[in-house]
């Protein structure tokens, strides 16, 4: 007898999504799917690739690839511009990858430039990418962060319009170091601990308050009485 197909969530902890997926973690165990996250990232127009792997049971995602899309690139594009592009194959501290930069300039440059900028481009990704893991290299390209790192660097060369990593992608993901994304999920985890703790202490804080404040008004309603008591009995 067949078994019937359900919907079961994959978790892809980098971008702190649950996605359905129809199959069970054993059918879909290193299948991938894609992800637009144009709206996570407030328009910018990345589309990632996560490689299904099933860890206990449960589908994890981990991205395999990363590429701008087109549209978005075509966005961005003006006249009278020149744009600077490489493949550059790097070493991670537990994979090697391929790093494409994508750099516009504000105006048109000379050749010199445009292979200045190249070689700059590359000499920093290469470092960079020594001092990180695959997914620790995949998540600050997602957020940003090796591109504000890069920027400074190229227009020291000439002044850009735009400084991107086109696309991030290896093709060893199942070896990759994947502790980040323990260590990520065990922060999510204690963070979340915290804040329950933090609200169910700040709960307590206010019933006391009131507590408090109730006692307070009692023992001032009954001081009352006993003075209103005590005048009527000398007007007596």
């Amino acid at each position: 007898m067949a078994v019937r197909k359900k919907f079961i969530n994959a978790e892809l902890p980098m971008v702190n999504e649950s996605l359905p997926v129809l199959g069970t973690p054993e059918e879909l165990n290193k299948k991938t799917i894609k992800l637009d996250l144009s709206r996570k990232l407030k328009g910018r127009g990345l589309e990632a690739t996560f490689l299904l792997l099933n860890k206990d049971d449960k589908l994890i995602g981990y991205p395999k690839n990363l590429t701008l899309m087109r549209s978005y690139i075509q966005r961005v594009m003006r006249k009278r511009v020149n744009y600077v592009e490489d493949s550059i194959q790097i070493s991670c501290k537990d994979v090697s990858a391929t790093i494409k930069p994508f750099l516009i300039t504000r105006k048109k440059v000379s050749r010199a430039i445009r292979n200045n900028l190249r070689k700059t481009a590359r000499e920093f990704l290469i470092e960079y990418a020594k001092t990180k893991t695959y997914l620790q290299l995949a998540e600050s390209v997602i957020y940003g962060e090796i591109q504000k790192d890069m920027y400074p660097k190229l227009k020291k060369v000439y002044p850009l319009s735009l400084c991107e990593i086109r696309i991030l992608e290896t093709k060893q993901i199942e070896q990759a170091d994947f502790t980040i994304i323990a260590e990520e999920e065990t922060k999510v985890t204690q963070k979340a601990e915290e804040e329950v703790l933090d609200q169910a202490a700040e709960a307590e804080a206010a019933l006391k308050a009131k507590a408090t404040e109730k006692v307070e008004e009692e023992v001032l309603d009954q001081a009352a009485e006993i003075e209103k008591e005590k005048k009527s009995k000398k007007e007596e």
